[in-house]
């Protein structure tokens, strides 16, 4: 009977007594863990919308500069067929000048070969 007494009283202080101060701190420890979680979740959140924020910037850089090389090319290009366009009317000019220095020459040469 004693034994069952005994069992008896040390049921009711684990039911009155430690399983309250076991939950109170089991909730107090979670209560903590759950700060931490939401701490470490908004520093997530924050480096992750920088990384965003600092790849916008890489690719708005890389867009500006796609850009500007295009216009680079596309005057380079102009450039390029108005020094062809040159090139070609000094070209033309001097077959001219030697189509003429040659009908001289000819001129000449049908002189000497009169005598």
């Amino acid at each position: 009977m004693r034994v069952l007494e005994n069992l008896k009283n040390m049921i009711h202080e684990t039911n009155e007594h430690t399983l309250p101060k076991c939950r109170e701190t089991m909730q107090d420890n979670l209560n903590q863990v759950l700060q931490k979680l939401q701490a470490a979740t908004d520093s997530v959140c924050k480096l992750q919308q920088r990384e965003q924020e600092r790849k916008k910037m890489y690719n708005d850089h890389l867009i500006a500069s796609e850009n500007q090389h295009t216009i680079q090319w596309e005057e380079f290009m102009k450039e390029q067929h108005n020094k062809q366009a040159e090139v070609d009317e000094e070209h033309r000019k001097a077959v001219e000048r030697l189509k003429e220095q040659y009908a001289e020459m000819e001129k000449d040469l049908a002189k000497f070969s009169t005598f």
